[in-house]
């Protein structure tokens, strides 16, 4: 072991939280809001399973979202472990204003007028966030209200900007529900001007992960990926399909990104319903075969935002998105502002601990070969030969170590029966690679022998309580180190007595 190795041991609370935390390979994403938004329930949340936080940018100001920042980082450098922070944008998200009394009935057959100039709604004029409306609908558009639950149709454009619609789905309108418009390309922007200076603070804050709402093309990803560029900004992008323009352009999509996350919310409303289970299947085959973490998410476990026990259609839900190999799962106001944020979590835990007990088989040849047309084909198939050779060997460790995160992607991708450890000098990739599949990653920055690396990896994971003497362990690697190539070394080794 290196003369510096001790800087990268901990204690024996290090040991046992670590392990516990590192049993489930589906990642946890929680959304952070007022009924987790102290110390103690963060972590909480975080004993219980969570490996990312979602802070939503569309609820709260910059100081509550500092307050909670501070926080996860705080928990990070007392605690073991790795919890990843995750920006989610509001995007060009369109909403009525305020309604008066906070609750208007609108019927079928109803007649009402939308409008771009801000009053309180009522059943003479409803306000409407979106300046554009009256240019990009015509007449017979269908207009969706508070996901779907109100449905209303385009009958006319009106002087002054407005537009007439007739109600066909009725019920209660409350203040700020949002719209969407199935029928309709809007002409706004990816990123408004609020996301625009929730962006100046995010890039203040290095965040983990940015995720860009209402991706409709590849110049959206471009856009952002532009602007944290310049401010040489390290955090990394998440497309959020819910357009159906996006679903048309996936595959781009995929490539641009860094992640991807099924947001069905709006997707389901945007879309024939119908439509997202077999969207959701395909999403994450495309992303597994990119090598790119993906995110299911919205109402996951919805009915445990009030009950201590989840719907057996969530259960389901749960167990085939491990099934079907995401990466990750999403809570939002379960976690948010539910009444059992914990108890979500470790109920999801449990199913998710369950689903992968079985034999399932990721590796399906057809997606997950390494494809010859890559520019980096011979370091995919090193790191699918080393899942490989763990499977055959029923090695107890894979262990990668990667300088730009592609090796521990392209390790996660290949979903291994072993578990999978990652190392890396860059710090921010630590936290980075907790939203992918099975990856539990270290930081570690010496630049000896690849032998003394390998030996250096297996120590710390010894000390850390993740392997014992006899374990089989499969290692990764470049040579020269000091190149930092692409993965080209293979090496398995069978952990000796100290």
């Amino acid at each position: 072991m290196s003369k510096n190795i001790t800087k990268y041991l901990h204690g024996e609370m290090d040991r046992k939280a670590g392990v516990s935390h590192s049993i489930k390979r589906t990642k946890i994403v929680a959304t952070v809001g007022p009924s987790c938004d102290n110390y103690q329930a963060l972590v909480d949340l975080v004993v219980a399973g969570v490996n990312v936080f979602r802070l939503n940018f569309s609820h709260g100001d910059h100081a509550d979202k500092l307050k909670v920042i501070e926080l996860i980082r705080k928990i990070n450098n007392t605690l073991p472990y790795n919890i990843a922070i995750l920006a989610d944008l509001q995007g060009p998200k369109l909403r009525v204003g305020e309604i008066e009394n906070n609750a208007l009935q609108i019927n079928p057959g109803d007649k009402l007028i939308f409008t771009n100039e801000k009053c309180i709604g009522t059943k003479e004029k409803i306000y409407v966030s979106y300046t554009g409306l009256h240019k990009d609908v015509v007449p017979g558009n269908i207009i969706m209200i508070d996901d779907g639950k109100l449905e209303v149709k385009v009958t006319a454009i009106l002087p002054n900007n407005n537009v007439e619609v007739e109600v066909i789905m009725g019920g209660i309108l409350s203040s700020k529900k949002g719209l969407n418009l199935p029928d309709t390309k809007i002409s706004l922007p990816a990123l408004t001007k609020k996301d625009h200076e929730d962006l100046d603070f995010i890039m203040t804050q290095d965040v983990d992960w940015i995720a860009l709402s209402f991706v409709r093309e590849v110049k959206d990803i471009q856009g952002l990926k532009k602007i944290l560029k310049k401010n040489n900004c390290k955090s990394k992008v998440i497309a959020k399909i819910e357009k159906p323009e996006a679903v048309t352009n996936i595959r781009d999509i995929i490539i641009e990104s860094d992640a991807i996350m099924i947001a069905r919310g709006d997707l389901g409303v945007e879309l024939p319903v119908e439509k997202v289970p077999l969207i959701q299947k395909e999403i994450i085959r495309k992303c597994m075969h990119r090598a790119k973490p993906v995110i299911v998410a919205t109402q996951m476990m919805e009915s445990m935002m009030d009950r201590i026990k989840p719907n057996r259609s969530e259960i389901s839900d749960v167990a085939n998105a491990v099934l079907e190999g995401a990466d990750a799962l999403m809570l939002s106001g379960e976690t948010a502002t539910g009444q059992h944020p914990t108890l979500v979590i470790e109920t999801m835990c449990k199913i998710i601990t369950e689903v992968e007990k079985v034999s399932y088989d990721y590796n399906r040849d057809d997606i997950l070969a390494p494809q010859p047309h890559s520019p980096s084909f011979l370091s995919d198939a090193i790191c699918y030969t080393a899942c490989k050779l763990a499977h055959d060997v029923n090695a107890d460790a894979l262990i990668g170590m990667t300088a730009s995160g592609y090796t521990g992607f392209m390790l996660s991708s290949y979903r291994p029966k072993s578990l999978l450890y990652i190392f890396s000098k860059e710090k921010s990739l630590i936290n980075q690679l907790s939203l992918s599949w099975g990856v539990r990653a270290f930081f570690y920055d010496e630049e000896e022998s690849l032998d003394d690396i390998f030996f250096d990896q297996i120590g710390i994971l010894r000390s850390r309580g993740f392997l014992k003497t006899g374990d089989v362990v499969v290692n990764t690697g470049s040579t020269p180190v000091i190149q930092h190539l692409p993965t080209n070394v293979l090496k398995i080794t069978k952990v000796k007595a100290e």
